[in-house]
C-alpha cells in the first residue's frame, strides 16, 4: 500500500489540506473578524481581507496584538504551559470521575435504605411462624397475668397448625394428638401436659389462678415442641 501512487497522493493532499486550514483559513478568518491589519502605527487598522494569511502574518498579528514581550514569553514558556495544563485537567478529571462514583454509591445506598425501609421485618428471612413465637415470648416475660394467657392460647393455636403441617386428622386437637405415633413425635407428652393447662385456661377463665412461674413453665413446654419439628428455631 505505501508505494501505491494513489495512495501517496491522497496522503499528500490530506497534509495540505491540514496545512491550509491550520495556517491560512484560521488565521484567515481570525483577521477577518477582527479586520486588524498592522500598518506601523501604535494601533491597527480595520480593512477587509483581501489575500490568505501566512503563519508569519499570523505572528506578526499575536505580536502585534499582545502587550510587549508578552507573546514572547508565551512563546518560551509555552512547553511548561502545556504540562501544567495537562496536569491539571487530568486532576479535574480524577475529580470528576470520584465525584460520579461516589454520586452512584450514594443512590444505590439510598436506594437499598428505601427499599428496607418499604418491607417488613417479615420479609428479612423471618417467617410468619417466629414472629408469632417472638410475640408470645413478649407476652409472657410481661407482668401482667392476663398476657400470660393470652401467650399460652396462643402457643397452644400454633401447637394445633402444627399437628395440621404434619397431616394428622381430627376434629379437636385432642383427636389429633391420639392418633399420634410416640416414636414420631417424641414431644407428645409434652404437648398433652401443655393443652391441659390450655384448657384449664380457656374454660375455667380467671378461677384459674396461674402464677408467672407456671405460665412459664408451660410455654417451656410449647417450645420443645416447636424445636423438636423446627417450627421456630
Amino acid at each position: 500500500m505505501e508505494g501505491d501512487p494513489s495512495f501517496v497522493g491522497g496522503f499528500s493532499w490530506g497534509i495540505r489540506l491540514i496545512t491550509d486550514i491550520v495556517f491560512r483559513w484560521i488565521p484567515g478568518t481570525v483577521q477577518v473578524m477582527s479586520g486588524a491589519v498592522d500598518t506601523g502605527n501604535s494601533a491597527p487598522v480595520m480593512q477587509p481581507l483581501t489575500e490568505p494569511v501566512t503563519a508569519t502574518d499570523v505572528v506578526h498579528f499575536l505580536q502585534t496584538a499582545s502587550a510587549p514581550g508578552a507573546y514572547d514569553q508565551l512563546y518560551r514558556d509555552w512547553g511548561i504551559l502545556v504540562a501544567i495544563s495537562i496536569m491539571i485537567s487530568l486532576m479535574l478529571a480524577a475529580t470528576i470521575i470520584y465525584c460520579f462514583v461516589r454520586i452512584v454509591q450514594v443512590r444505590h445506598t439510598e436506594r437499598m435504605r428505601f427499599a428496607a425501609a418499604g418491607h417488613t421485618i417479615a420479609a428479612k428471612d423471618v417467617s410468619k411462624t417466629q414472629l408469632r413465637w417472638n410475640h408470645v415470648i413478649e407476652q409472657i416475660v410481661s407482668e401482667e397475668e392476663k398476657h400470660w394467657r393470652l401467650a399460652i392460647l396462643e402457643a397452644d393455636i400454633m401447637l394445633n397448625e402444627l399437628l395440621d403441617v404434619l397431616g394428622y386428622k381430627g376434629e379437636t386437637m385432642a383427636d389429633k394428638m391420639k392418633t399420634v405415633v410416640k416414636g414420631d413425635f417424641k414431644s407428645i407428652d409434652q404437648a398433652w401436659e401443655a393443652h391441659r393447662v390450655r384448657n384449664q385456661i380457656a374454660h375455667q377463665g380467671s378461677m384459674h389462678q396461674l402464677s408467672a412461674r407456671e405460665a412459664r413453665r408451660v410455654i417451656a413446654l410449647y417450645e420443645q415442641i416447636f424445636k423438636e419439628f423446627k417450627f421456630i428455631a
